[in-house]
């Protein structure tokens, strides 16, 4: 928690760890609420009275797992396996094995799904994919095969392994060889989203991918989704100290 410097008494609480719904989940689905205490109330207008001074509440462990099924149903869905790269001779047993089980299962095993690694990692490139349309930060490129599955990868900024989180901003969609340099810091980026690059440390032979190095990367079309200046600042310190 930090306190609010601008209003006494007001405290801003502060979430890391936390996976990004596919979706927003809506607070009433055909007239049906997501939380039990509102399903509860008779008299549907007493709804609005209920909720009086309760922005922040309670929620069964039941209505929560219902909830998060529901805010990751396009990971989960099994027509988007492949373009996630959670089909079959990609991902454990464990794995495919959530993924594959009803959604009733699924909601059931909550927990499980939230902290598998492949499932964080399938939700991670879907974001950030479909952030970047598919297409390569650094070359532009927009290669996408036969079975709908982008030949860009999501590249974390600030590394999971060091504490950065799985949400777009802290993402990059990169080829496979572009992602390889700029997880060993051979490539950066400035405050400007243009490229930094380690020449006498790259093989003469990928130079050609950086002719436009002066240029500013493909970014998302909404800017609130373009990489974060504390996660790029990161990196470039590695970059720096290679």
């Amino acid at each position: 928690m930090e306190n609010d410097p601008e209003r006494p008494g007001y405290s801003y609480a502060l979430m890391s760890e936390y996976l990004p719904f596919d979706r927003p989940v809506p607070f009433a689905d055909g007239g049906t609420y997501a939380e039990a205490a509102l399903r509860e109330l008779t008299d549907p207008s007493r709804v609005g009275a209920y909720l009086q001074g309760k922005s922040v509440r309670t929620i069964s462990d039941s209505d929560f797992a219902t909830i998060a099924r529901a805010g990751l149903a396009e990971t989960l869905s099994p027509e988007n396996a492949l373009r996630l790269v959670l089909d079959p001779g990609q991902v454990d047993p464990d794995t495919l094995e959530l993924v594959r089980a009803p959604p009733e299962e699924q909601a059931r095993r909550i927990e499980q799904i939230l902290l598998n690694r492949k499932i964080r990692d399938a939700n991670f490139r879907r974001q950030v994919c479909d952030a970047y349309d598919d297409r390569c930060a650094v070359t532009g490129l927009r290669i996408v095969n036969g079975g709908g599955r982008a030949e860009v990868q999501a590249a974390h900024i600030w590394s999971v392994a060091l504490g950065g989180p799985d949400v777009v901003q802290n993402g990059l969609a990169l080829s496979g060889t572009v992602h390889w340099l700029f997880d060993r810091h051979l490539i950066s980026l400035t405050d400007d989203y243009r490229l930094l690059v380690s020449h006498n440390k790259i093989p003469a032979e990928l130079r050609d991918l950086f002719a436009k190095q002066m240029d500013r990367i493909h970014l998302p079309k909404d800017e609130k989704l373009w990489p974060h200046p504390a996660y790029v600042a990161r990196h470039r310190e590695a970059f720096c100290a290679a």
